[in-house]
Order: structure tokens, then C-alpha cells, then sequence
């Protein structure tokens, strides 16, 4: 019998300390309370081309292009290389040879009702946002295609076989919208293409132009099949 009054008594003690919280507490119902949730930046930023009202517009609404489209296109290249290739006849041509590919995925759309070309005349040396969407805008174009290409070549020596010549190619390329300054199509990409000197190539540098030209013809007509997917 004492041993049981023992527990009783052990078991109404523990009951007393022990701590408990009710539904609804305070504490608790505090932290969602005041969990305001943040909408827009709290950092101050004094380089931003973009108010705080605009990022929200543009993070909430839709955008759709046209269902018909005047397409502008221009091409960004390297300052250097084209001060370098300025008078390379081939260059010149290999240059206006991917422009023209480009000019003829674009023409394939029902969706474009006009293509036409951004002269260099009308871009900066080093070209900029606004420099690009007010030159497109020049032409009266809904949309500007904005591209570049670079590559690169190497070369493994063997002893008694012709050497093979690797190049690899990269492509960009994005769509900007005049009207709003919206970017809804971008892509990169890189392809390689492996071969050796033909025996018709008058020297090795033919042969190097040629490789690099299958590397760029590679990215560009599987570009060419994103924009179609996308128009």
C-alpha cells in the first residue's frame, strides 16, 4: 500500500510541471502574423535602368509577340577580328554566307511578313540595349535577331597520316522585342567538327576555313530549327 501512494504521488507531480501550449497560443500565431511577404527589392540600387514599378509589371503580366511579325537582324561581331579581317574576301563572304542562312530560317515562318538587315552604320562600335532596339526601330521592325559566332581551331600532328583538324563553333543568338525591350528567346550553342586536308585544298589554311565553316553551319541550322519551333 505505501508503495502504491509512492507512485500516485510521483505521477500528480510530473502532471503539474509539466508545460503545455494551447492551441491559438500568441507566440505561436506571431510568426505567421507578421510574416509580411516582400514584393519587390529593399536594396537600393542607383545603376538600375528599371524602376521598382516596372519589375513588377513586368514579373506579373503577359507578353505575346505579334501574330505577324517584322523581323530586323543584326549581327555582333568582334571589334578586333573585324578590324583584323576587314579587307579578307573570303572572310567577307563566309560572314554574308551565315547572315544569308540566318535571313532564309526566319523567311521560312508564315508568321514574318518582313526581313530586312541592320547595317553596321547604324551600330556602335560597341553596341548597346538601347543602341540595338532603337536601330531595329529604325527599320520599323517588331523584333531584332541579335547573333554572334566565335571559334576556334586545333590541330593534332601525326607522323605518317595527314593531320587532323578539330574546330568547334558557338553560337548566340536572342530575339529582342522592339516595342517592349523583352527578351522571350535566347539560345547558345557549341558544336565541333573533326576532319583532315582534302587533297583538292591548295594548303592547310583552306582546309582550317573549311572545318570552322562545318562547325558554324552545324550551330546554325540547329538554331535554325529552335527559332522555327518557336515562331
Amino acid at each position: 500500500m505505501k508503495h502504491i501512494i509512492i507512485l500516485i504521488s510521483i505521477a500528480v507531480f510530473i502532471t503539474s510541471c509539466r508545460t503545455t501550449s494551447p492551441v491559438g497560443n500568441p507566440i505561436h500565431q506571431g510568426i505567421f502574423e507578421n510574416d509580411i511577404p516582400i514584393t519587390q527589392s529593399l536594396f537600393t540600387d542607383k545603376a538600375a535602368t528599371i524602376s521598382e514599378e516596372g519589375f513588377q509589371k513586368i514579373l506579373d503580366g503577359n507578353f505575346r509577340l505579334p501574330q505577324q511579325v517584322r523581323v530586323a537582324i543584326v549581327r555582333l561581331s568582334n571589334p578586333q577580328m573585324k578590324k583584323y579581317y576587314w579587307s579578307d574576301e573570303e572572310y567577307l563572304k563566309t560572314q554574308q554566307s551565315y547572315l544569308d542562312l540566318f535571313s532564309e530560317k526566319f523567311k521560312q515562318s508564315s508568321r514574318v511578313t518582313k526581313l530586312s538587315i541592320i547595317p553596321d552604320l547604324l551600330i556602335y562600335t560597341t553596341p548597346s540595349f538601347s543602341n540595338v532596339r532603337e536601330a531595329a526601330l529604325q527599320m520599323q521592325a517588331d523584333i531584332v535577331v541579335v547573333y554572334s559566332i566565335s571559334g576556334d581551331i586545333y590541330s593534332k600532328y601525326k607522323v605518317f597520316t595527314k593531320p587532323d583538324i578539330k574546330a568547334f563553333a558557338t553560337t548566340q543568338l536572342l530575339i529582342l522585342d522592339v516595342r517592349t525591350g523583352l527578351v522571350p528567346f535566347s539560345t547558345i550553342v557549341t558544336k565541333d567538327y573533326l576532319s583532315q586536308k582534302k587533297k583538292e585544298e591548295f594548303d592547310i589554311s583552306e582546309a582550317r576555313n573549311r572545318i570552322q565553316n562545318e562547325a558554324v553551319l552545324l550551330t546554325i541550322n540547329e538554331i535554325g530549327q529552335k527559332i522555327t519551333d518557336f515562331l
